[in-house]
């Protein structure tokens, strides 16, 4: 990007006086052997969110502050910006959220966030290790905006958060906001499962394919009003989403759970039995 360019975003503001991006936030650096090393540290503990944000930041996307400027800068994105400012108080307050009726998104949400021992304040938190600058511009919103809503993609998806669940997540997330980010951990990432359940017949690049186009397929969820979606039932906020059943992956599991792989720990299940157990 150009430094005419970017001064150019440094001097639209939003009606409240915020400006879409605030001068002194360094200036994307593309560092794609940063992005391979953080992909690694992944590959070895999936759970390492901050190698995550470190691959988005070292691959970033040249649309990216076009893709926040017609966003934050419209008529639904101040309307969100002022009645969304932080979704994580919204999305940690489990006891408003369970005065929603049954079978609601709040509902499945909390129950997911419970049963996996997450929060948004902790992912808030793992954001926060990357050790990324903070400013008070739109682009602030936007990024935290799109990291807070990750667990409801989940949610929404239906992907689990096993290895495959991720990268799907992930490749849909991509399909909604574009970045090589999401296709290296994506992708790469499927490949990777391949390789640590070489043999089994689970469709595993069927499924992270089939991800990547509902990501496309659906309105970004981002740009949604969140609180509004929580009220309603879950699978009507699906139905309007365009969201469907991830077949593919449930097919994964279900050939995995056959050939007595677990999903959730593709490690254990790639390495070579002990002696004793090939004696028997």
């Amino acid at each position: 990007m150009t430094r005419t360019v970017r001064n150019a975003y440094t001097e639209m503001f939003a009606p409240d006086g915020t400006v879409l991006l605030h001068p002194d936030r360094p200036a994307a650096k593309y560092r794609p052997m940063r992005a391979v090393r953080n992909f690694q540290k992944l590959m070895k503990d999936k759970e390492d969110t901050a190698a995550v944000f470190k691959i988005f930041e070292s691959l970033p996307s040249k649309d990216f502050l076009p893709r926040i400027a017609a966003f934050a800068l419209s008529e639904r994105g101040e309307q969100l910006r002022a009645s969304e400012a932080w979704l994580p108080d919204i999305l940690d307050d489990h006891a408003t959220l369970r005065k929603t009726p049954k079978g609601s998104l709040a509902h499945a949400y909390c129950d997911f966030m419970e049963a996996e021992g997450l929060s948004a304040a902790g992912l808030v938190a793992e954001s926060d290790r990357a050790g990324r600058p903070r400013f008070p511009d739109l682009v602030e919103w936007y990024i935290n905006r799109s990291r807070d809503t990750h667990d409801l993609f989940h949610v929404l998806t239906g992907y689990g958060r096993d290895a495959l669940g991720e990268a799907s997540v992930l490749l849909f997330t991509h399909g909604q906001s574009p970045s090589q980010g999401h296709l290296l951990i994506g992708y790469a990432g499927a490949a990777n499962i391949k390789k640590m359940v070489k043999g089994s017949k689970a469709p595993v690049m069927s499924a992270v394919r089939e991800a990547h186009r509902i990501g496309k397929g659906a309105p970004p969820l981002i740009e949604q009003p969140i609180r509004q979606l929580l009220e309603r039932p879950i699978d009507e906020v699906r139905a309007a989403l365009r969201i469907p059943q991830p077949h593919q992956y449930r097919e994964c599991h279900r050939i995995w759970q056959a050939e007595g792989i677990d999903p959730y720990d593709l490690l254990a299940s790639s390495k070579p039995a002990e002696p004793e157990l090939l004696a028997a």
